[in-house]
């Protein structure tokens, strides 16, 4: 791991954690960019998703912000699908078109979606919720995500949470589905190489600060912003190399 890798895998995990999320599109994205095989970034990235959501959802736990009653229908159908996609094995060239494509997905919603205010939000639909935790959950464990990226902006364009709430039901969304998925990648013989042990050290430390930051009362907008140019950048490489 090179130290210029490490400042850019710090910065990735402040930033994903201060809004919520584990920050495996942005580990993908940066891989991408410094050659890492597919086989490599896939499971990599749901190592360092496993501890930085954690950490991100405990101090949003605490907050308060978090709600059973509308995490739970999501993760039914996320879980046994994220296992499956997991364990499924891409061409590398299809790999990075896909991961492309779904990498502008939280540039749109860093961009476009603004927080809810509480009176405007409405009840969650459990049918919806099953269908789109399923289909999150396939993808997640295809790519190599938590599916915090893809969770987000859903709940936020349905109405049915606030910016701390989204943070807080994505962070654990994105904890168990990294779960699924990594048991989908060792079901076929993945074993974690020793380097690994230097990219979690590096991304919890960031992802510690990052989710502080994100439980307090920050204006969180110029980070929002950085992480989007930044996702945008990658996704453009992904898809014209």
């Amino acid at each position: 791991m090179t130290i210029t890798f490490g400042i850019l895998l710090f910065i990735v995990a402040l930033l994903y954690a201060s809004v919520g999320h584990g920050g495996a599109s942005g580990y993908l994205a940066l891989m991408a960019l410094y050659g890492f095989a597919p086989e490599v970034m896939k499971p990599t990235a749901l190592i360092l998703n496993l501890f930085v959501s954690l950490s991100s959802f405990i101090l949003f736990y605490k907050g308060g912000h978090f709600k059973w009653k509308i995490f739970l229908p999501f993760i039914i159908t996320s879980i046994p699908l994220s296992f499956i996609g997991g364990a499924i094995s891409l061409d590398a060239q299809v790999y990075k078109k896909i991961l492309g494509v779904l990498l502008l997905i939280p540039v749109a919603r860093f961009f476009l979606y603004p927080n809810t205010a509480d009176k405007d939000l409405k009840a969650p639909h459990i049918g919806l919720s099953l269908l789109v935790g399923g289909t999150i959950g396939f993808l997640s464990g295809l790519i190599g995500i938590g599916g915090g990226i893809l969770l987000s902006p859903f709940l936020l364009l349905a109405n049915w949470t606030n910016q701390k709430q989204t943070a807080a039901i994505s962070a654990v969304f994105i904890f168990v589905n990294s779960v699924a998925g990594l048991a989908g990648q060792i079901s076929k013989g993945y074993r974690a190489d020793l380097q690994i042990v230097n990219f979690i050290a590096v991304a919890f430390v960031g992802g510690l600060i990052g989710a502080w930051m994100g439980s307090l009362r920050l204006n969180q907008q110029v980070l929002k912003i950085t992480l989007a140019i930044v996702l945008l950048l990658a996704s453009i490489k992904l898809l014209v190399t």
